[in-house]
């Protein structure tokens, strides 16, 4: 199979550097295209990243080499790559433009970025809940005269550790109304530097701004359908999230306690477990490269999830449940964990990619 060639933007930063690292030798997708600030660009990728390459293996010979490019100079990426990744760190309105300006010029954008996520005809996507969103792609392209290029995106990473186990439950009928959710989220997710050490270490900050906006919000996209070319959020389900940074490197985990809407349709405890063992969707079905082979991995051990234990689980793209159990105000209570710069980030936007070309949506 010939590969595609991927384009990263914003390929100097945290997670511009997970999406490297995680594209090494991969077996559909090959970096032929960085590109990030103007300060950068004219350099080689080594050069560029020199004293702050933070990812754990060495940085891939292939792009170690590529000379790094002005992401605000769209043209410079026509024919050097197929689709990119987007990993843009400027302010949300800049990033828009720009991401539109790579569509219009038949770049797709896989985007791990905020900017678009509630643009009315831009997909945001978790594979194994909302694949059929892809379908508002020839709209989008239709609406705004493009031929290739189309924006994708993915939602924010604190969603992986609770939202899918949920999920399930719904598409097995079991619909839920109400859920309460606490998220504990790693310093990763704040970038690098990222949280001063003397703010964090000892200490708990019960405010990431906009997170709590964010995770109550998106899921009712990602839930929610298509109408008249445009989403339509659900309106069966409300969340209400408190978000807080701790001391951990990667990582988020969420204490969720959730209410069935049907108090005569609940299933047991042992149903749910049963309902997350066996669930598995569209990324299992088509045997997607970064797919996680059990997408929600059930762990009876009363004191997991923890972070350091179980973040990598399965390609550290499956999110790890654990101590379900009855509750005192809603119906049950979880704690979920993902991986906050895999699942939720850079491996979350490869999975993306990897059912657009799946799905025909990408091609050379």
């Amino acid at each position: 199979m010939d590969k595609l060639r991927v384009g990263v933007l914003g390929a100097t930063g945290m997670v511009g550097q997970k999406y490297i690292q995680l594209l090494e030798n991969h077996p559909w997708f090959n970096v032929t295209y960085v590109a990030a600030s103007p300060n950068s660009a004219g350099k080689n990728y080594s050069e560029a990243v020199k004293g702050r390459w933070q990812m754990a293996s060495p940085i891939p010979s292939e792009v170690s080499s590529l000379n790094v490019f002005d992401a605000n100079k769209v043209l410079d990426a026509i024919g050097k790559c197929d689709f990119v990744f987007s990993a843009l760190e400027l302010d949300k309105a800049a990033t828009a433009a720009l991401e539109e300006e790579y569509a219009k010029n038949n770049i797709a954008v896989v985007s791990n970025c905020s900017a678009h996520r509630f643009t009315p005809d831009v997909p945001m996507i978790v594979p194994e809940i909302n694949s059929s969103h892809l379908e508002i792609i020839e709209q989008q392209k239709k609406s705004r005269a493009w031929d290739k290029g189309f924006i994708v995106v993915k939602p924010n990473c604190s969603l992986q550790s609770y939202l899918t186990p949920l999920f399930a439950l719904q598409q097995k009928g079991y619909l839920i109304s109400r859920v309460i959710l606490s998220t504990m989220q790693a310093v990763s997710g704040a970038g690098y530097p990222g949280v001063a050490s003397l703010d964090i270490v000892d200490n708990i900050i019960p405010f990431i701004s906009g997170e709590e906006e964010k995770s109550e919000k998106e899921p009712l996209k990602i839930l929610g359908n298509i109408r008249d070319g445009k989403f339509v959020d659900a309106n069966s389900i409300k969340f209400s999230a408190h978000c807080n940074r701790v001391s951990v490197v990667d990582g988020h985990t969420a204490c969720v306690s959730f209410e069935f809407a049907d108090k005569n349709n609940k299933p047991t405890k042992e149903e749910i477990i049963k309902i997350w063992r066996e669930f598995a969707s569209v990324p299992q079905q088509l045997n997607l490269p970064s797919a996680p082979i059990h997408p929600i991995i059930y762990t009876e051990e009363e004191n997991r999830p923890q972070p350091r234990k179980d973040r990598d689980n399965d390609k550290s793209m499956a999110v790890t449940v654990g101590r379900l159990r009855e509750c005192n105000v809603f119906d049950y209570r979880f704690v979920g964990l993902s991986h906050n710069t895999v699942r939720g980030a850079a491996g979350g936007g490869i999975l993306n990619a990897e059912l657009l070309k799946a799905k025909g949506f990408l091609h050379s």
